[in-house]
């Protein structure tokens, strides 16, 4: 049987999103398709996949992304969806631990990835919401309600970025004490 769930997660809550998937596997739901708010399940045996979620450099359909995806497919992982840059994998537990990520320094390289693209996305919302906020001030335009939804958004994802930046700290931190 199969499932389909739509369900919203901040950029930012990127770890939240991995950990529901997560225990969607554990109670025999795993993850066989992700797009944009829409995840897709099927009944399997209950904690017979972990998932792990990764923001690549590029696109899927870049070389680079191509070469690194075939070389986790290698290692029995499936690519099972993506969002734009976004990729979900999962793999068999039976098959052992199954991290992206092994050491703080490509832990601190993801974050500060996703970092980067909040970022960007928040200071563009911030700057047209301003534009639209203003234009409205100054000429009685329609589009102010527009303008603030911007200004929401541009402030919540740079509320996210400052939780990330927070992480890549603690990481950082703790990757100097290892040295």
């Amino acid at each position: 049987m199969r499932k389909t769930i739509y369900k919203v997660f901040w950029a930012w809550n990127f770890d939240k999103e991995e950990r529901w998937l997560n225990e969607m596997a554990a109670k025999g739901l795993s993850l066989i398709s992700a797009g944009f708010c829409r995840y897709e399940f099927e009944e399997t045996l209950p904690g017979e996949y972990a998932v792990r979620m990764q923001l690549l450099e590029h696109g899927c359909r870049h070389p680079e992304a191509e070469r690194y995806i075939a070389f986790l497919e290698e290692t029995g992982v499936q690519q099972v969806g993506s969002c734009l840059r976004w990729v979900y994998f999962r793999r068999k537990k039976a098959q052992g631990d199954f991290e992206l990520f092994s050491d703080n320094a490509s832990r601190v390289r993801q974050l500060v990835h996703i970092l980067q693209m909040i970022a960007l996305v928040g200071g563009m919302n911030l700057l047209a919401g301003a534009c639209n906020v203003g234009l409205y001030a100054v000429h009685r335009m329609s589009g102010n309600l527009v303008g603030f939804l911007n200004l929401l958004l541009g402030l919540l994802c740079m509320l996210g970025a400052l939780r990330l930046r927070k992480k890549v700290k603690q990481l950082r931190q703790e990757q100097q004490l290892f040295e």
